[in-house]
């Protein structure tokens, strides 16, 4: 229930106002149909909304600073993803380096969904290092897939026999995908 949200000072990092409860963070009631995120432009319904800012320098310092709260990184991720080009996504790949399983899984699902071809290599290294967490190296590989750039056909290839089940999944999928994209052909009916 709303009564046991506090009031909290307007703060200038969060920009929107996110909802929890029946009020927002400012005490203020509001309606049920305010209750839900936004669907992004990637059609997406993302678990934090993009930072306003535009100065990718700044959005990688956040999303690479492992004392930030997550949300403020997720906040970072979307925007990088929303601005788009090679130094958004060098930016992306650098947070890599985190210690979190989620937030670099995070950074594939993003990468597959800007569907620019920069970011192969960056996720193809991510599939390759068998000691990345499985979560990781599954969502690299369909990012991979949905990126369409057949330069990653044979990393699919290597790792569809994958000893993690997901991994090996997620080649075969993405394999098929790119398969798919190039003949329009496959047929699944059987």
């Amino acid at each position: 229930s709303g009564s046991s949200c506090k009031k909290a000072k307007k703060s200038g990092s969060l920009g929107k106002i996110w909802i929890w409860g029946r009020f927002n963070l400012w005490g203020t009631k509001i309606s049920m149909d305010d209750e839900k995120p936004d669907i992004s432009e990637f059609g997406s319904v993302d678990p934090a909304p993009p930072s306003e800012s535009q100065n990718i320098s700044s959005l990688r310092t956040t999303l690479c600073d492992e004392k930030e709260r997550m949300f403020l990184r997720m906040r970072s991720l979307f925007a990088l993803r929303n601005i788009g080009g090679k130094d958004a996504i060098d930016s992306l790949a650098a947070a890599f380096n985190s210690d979190s399983a989620l937030l670099k899984h995070e950074i594939a699902y993003v990468l597959g969904q800007m569907q620019d071809s920069n970011a192969v290599p960056h996720l193809v290294r991510r599939l390759e290092d068998e000691s990345e967490d499985a979560i990781v190296r599954h969502e690299a590989a369909e990012a991979l897939g949905a990126i369409g750039d057949r330069v990653a056909l044979a990393t699919l290839e290597t790792f569809k026999n994958d000893p993690e089940v997901v991994v090996a999944e997620s080649c075969e999928v993405a394999l098929d995908l790119l398969e798919w994209i190039s003949s329009d052909r496959l047929d699944y009916s059987d």
